[in-house]
């Protein structure tokens, strides 16, 4: 895709994206998929931050760098990601939409209610009960 974009902009255009930062500061996912593998080695391969080695600076960089794009810049992109309580984090997943509602969804109720305990205990609660999480995605731009 990136040497798509850098052979289709124009001499000194911009190629621009940005990525989840899936292995490290998208905390909603990285509190799931740590207590999800500590529960069930299966689930380790089916962890986006496993699944997507390309989502960190230097990945990026290398494969703007190998597209031939020159000037190339990264940078973290933070977002909070506050929760009012568990409930406001917990009741998404079991939408069962994505990766990893999908794999909480596909538990017996049972490990589906160990899960959810291994993860409350896991997150870092405020004083007032909400959780306060960040969601990192990496910018990256380069120059043709």
């Amino acid at each position: 895709m990136v040497a798509e974009m850098a052979r289709a902009v124009r001499k000194n255009g911009i190629v621009a994206l940005y990525v989840w930062d899936y292995a490290g500061k998208m905390q909603l996912m990285r509190h799931f998929w740590n207590a999800a593998a500590a529960l069930d080695s299966a689930a380790h391969d089916l962890d986006e931050g496993r699944r997507f080695p390309i989502c960190n600076p230097d990945s990026l960089s290398n494969l703007f760098r190998d597209a031939g794009l020159l000037q190339i810049e990264t940078r973290p992109i933070d977002i909070s990601t506050d929760f009012n309580d568990f409930d406001d984090y917990w009741t998404p997943i079991l939408g069962g939409q994505g990766p990893a509602p999908g794999y909480a969804m596909s538990l017996s109720e049972e490990r589906r209610a160990q899960l959810r305990d291994r993860i409350y205990n896991s997150l870092p609660f405020a004083l007032d009960g909400s959780i306060p999480l960040v969601a990192r995605a990496w910018a990256i731009k380069g120059v043709k």
